[in-house]
């Protein structure tokens, strides 16, 4: 525990930053257990603080970290005390618990894991053993939020799905589902109508809820959900919609129309044609909660707060001689997404792009986009466990290759496939790094010339 008096580590605590990270990464071998009971138990114990704060949830496969930055900008630009809480992390474990657009500091992270351990420890006595590393993690985010900060809106993001997952021990003021893909189907089922099924199990009773889901057998799992709990519903194109007026790197306009009124003109400055998505999702979840919870959301605060929403590691050119973009596109659809950017925003001769996948992704879906459009692909593997063997993906490329023709380079060591990228993209061309987010944050890092860097889920 902490001594209350001088903010020091007692004896037999955690005594650093460092440690304190090690210690929560060190329950990761306990993996992704689906359930609440464990931070159910770890709620009560300390008191249940998460029901002082008022969540917006955000679920859905692909889109959430964008979703929410887009919420959280424009929360803090209407002068609200704003909570985010993200997953993974792009720089440090730090990113992952932000107050107002600022990190949590490493000695509150230190005091409140101190405050943690020991109940963590006595829950792992119990028959429902330990608490995993995303419970802690998230109980850290409730406690530092709820005893630290007191922000007026916690945007709340999922880890895995919805249903199951640990960050649905929360009852929000409003719920996102972003969009339903092939992802994490091992783990939440082998159709999209199950997966949907998951994500949609963050509805609550009476709780509104925006989506900008498309598939019809989708929609009618997240629309019959929200009839059982008698919560309002807002899809995208029923409900609001988003037409652009003008699209540049980096600089998108657009139109909204919603339910409530029309806005326009709205400017973003990620890139792609899904982040005006993302960005309308958000807006009519704040349009959602200015017409029924009293929230003050002035013209000039929003279209200010989503203009300087960002998020690292989509689309992000990080390199400008030579450019080299990076994209997290780990799964069909976030490929599909970074196919259609690249070939209606981004101008080029050559596109050499390097790729990295951990090895349970959906990884010949995701080639079926990448293949058509690379004049180079260099293939590598990221520096983390699980991580998809270098010569086992291209054996994939190989296979699923058929007419398209490119150059292909297989490069196990990261460091060295980045020099190859680098060397390969001359000052016409364009350069991509994607796949697993693990392998975007270093290169990210290096890149950047970032030493503070960390990463992890």
């Amino acid at each position: 525990m902490t001594n209350q008096l001088s903010g020091q580590p007692e004896i037999g605590g955690l005594q650093s930053y460092k440690e304190a990270v090690d210690w929560i990464n060190g329950l990761i071998p306990f993996g992704i257990r689906p359930g609440l009971e464990r931070v159910e138990l770890l709620m009560e114990r300390l008191k249940n603080p998460h029901r002082r704060l008022k969540f917006i949830h955000v679920a859905g496969t692909n889109g959430k970290g964008s979703t929410c930055a887009f919420l959280s900008s424009t929360l803090l630009k209407c002068g609200y005390d704003v909570g985010t809480f993200t997953s993974p992390y792009i720089t440090k474990f730090t990113n992952r618990f932000q107050y107002n657009g600022m990190d949590i500091e490493e000695q509150t992270l230190l005091e409140l894991s101190n405050v943690l351990k020991p109940v963590v420890e006595e829950i792992a006595e119990t028959e429902l053993g330990s608490p995993t590393m995303f419970e802690v993690a998230t109980a850290l985010a409730i406690l530092y939020f709820a005893t630290v900060t007191y922000p007026d809106y916690v945007v709340w993001e999922t880890g895995l799905g919805g249903r199951m997952d640990v960050t649905n021990i929360v009852t929000p003021v409003l719920s996102i589902i972003t969009n339903v893909g092939h992802d994490h189907m091992d783990r939440l089922g082998d159709t999209l109508e199950k997966v949907a099924a998951e994500k949609a199990g963050i509805i609550k009773p009476g709780v509104p809820v925006v989506s900008a889901v498309t598939q019809p057998e989708v929609i009618e799992v997240i629309r019959q959900k929200a009839i059982a709990s008698k919560s309002s519903l807002y899809l995208l194109g029923e409900q609001f919609s988003e037409t652009a007026l003008s699209v540049r790197e980096d600089e998108q306009t657009f139109r909204f129309d919603g339910l409530f009124r029309p806005i326009h003109p709205l400017t973003i400055t990620l890139n792609g044609a899904h982040q005006r998505t993302n960005a309308a999702v958000a807006v009519m979840a704040l349009e959602v909660l200015r017409q029924y919870a009293a929230l003050i959301v002035e013209d000039d605060a929003l279209e200010e707060g989503l203009r300087l929403a960002a998020w690292p590691g989509r689309l992000e050119m990080v390199s400008r001689s030579p450019r080299i973009l990076i994209d997290g596109a780990h799964n069909p659809e976030g490929a599909q997404t970074l196919a259609a950017a690249l070939k209606s925003t981004y101008r080029y001769d050559r596109l050499i792009l390097m790729m990295g996948m951990l090895d349970n992704k959906n990884h010949r879906e995701v080639m079926k986009h990448i293949l058509p459009i690379v004049d180079t692909l260099i293939v590598t593997e990221p520096d983390f466990r699980n991580k998809k063997d270098a010569q086992a993906l291209a054996d994939l490329v190989r296979a699923v290759q058929g007419n398209e023709s490119f150059e292909l380079i297989v490069e196990p060591d990261w460091k060295a496939g980045l020099q190859q990228l680098q060397h390969l993209t001359g000052e016409t061309d364009l350069g991509v790094v994607t796949g697993t987010l693990y392998l975007i944050a270093d290169v990210r890092a290096r890149l950047l010339y970032n030493s503070d860097s960390e990463k992890g889920w």
